[in-house]
């Protein structure tokens, strides 16, 4: 009984270790996604802004005929 209680009680001591690395894990992932997504944020605004500036320079065109 005495073995079994010890050896269960090392179990729940790794749990908050677990925990930990989880949390640790997901945190590390988390910041590559979101750096991920605002490199490729980026990228589309810039082709949005050229597409923009392309649009404003017909319109300019066409109202100063």
């Amino acid at each position: 009984m005495s073995n079994e209680l010890g050896s269960l009680f090392g179990l729940f001591a790794l749990v908050p270790i677990l925990l930990y690395l989880l949390i640790l894990a997901f945190s590390i992932w988390f910041i590559f996604r979101t750096i991920r997504f605002m490199n490729e944020k980026t990228m589309l605004d810039q082709a949005r802004n050229e597409k923009l500036d392309a649009l404003i320079k017909v319109m300019q065109e066409k109202s100063g005929e």
